[in-house]
């Protein structure tokens, strides 16, 4: 291994911050854009979907240390083919997309699964949502593959440490302050 690959710590905070950011920003206009406040509250959805009143949905990116945690037990092994080549964000993103958004094991909306499986007619499934986890897995390959293989940017570790400190904390603050 070169002196280049992030140790298996380093590579799993630094997930943690780009999954938590991204998903953080790109939820954040998501659910402007697609106003998931109505949405959600549509008879087809509020069975499966929480309100977005809801506390643990204010929480929602506080949680996400997690998932970045899984995702970092997955990269580290890989980290001389993700961050060892010139592509590498590619095929962080292609690993995502086919294997946690096309080819997940659970019938979700936007999965070959929940083609197969679900009633949701395919327009609906390939509609804004999908767009959205699209999105933010390809910014969190971007944002991932860039911070790793430019260590001598300091300014880069400070603020997105900075930021995701903000998101997180305005996470538990919303939690908190939630009615119910």
């Amino acid at each position: 291994m070169t002196a280049s690959q992030p140790t298996f710590w380093a590579l799993t905070l630094k997930t943690i911050v780009a999954h938590t950011l991204t998903y953080f920003l790109v939820g954040l206009v998501a659910f402007t854009v697609l106003d998931y406040t109505t949405l959600f509250a549509e008879p087809g959805m509020a069975s499966t979907m929480r309100q977005t009143s809801a506390p643990i949905v204010a929480l929602g990116p506080a949680l996400q240390p997690i998932r970045g945690v899984l995702f970092a037990l997955v990269f580290y092994p890989l980290r001389e083919i993700l961050f060892g080549r010139r592509r590498g964000w590619l095929i962080i993103w292609l690993m995502l997309v086919s294997l946690g958004i096309l080819s997940t094991f659970a019938p979700a909306s936007g999965s070959v699964e929940g083609l197969i499986y679900t009633t949701i007619p395919a327009r609906d499934q390939f509609s804004g949502g999908f767009l959205e986890v699209l999105t933010q897995s390809f910014l969190l390959s971007v944002l991932l593959y860039y911070w790793v293989t430019h260590p001598e940017k300091r300014w880069l570790t400070w603020l997105l440490g900075i930021l995701f400190v903000l998101v997180v904390a305005m996470s538990i603050m919303g939690f908190l302050m939630a009615p119910g």
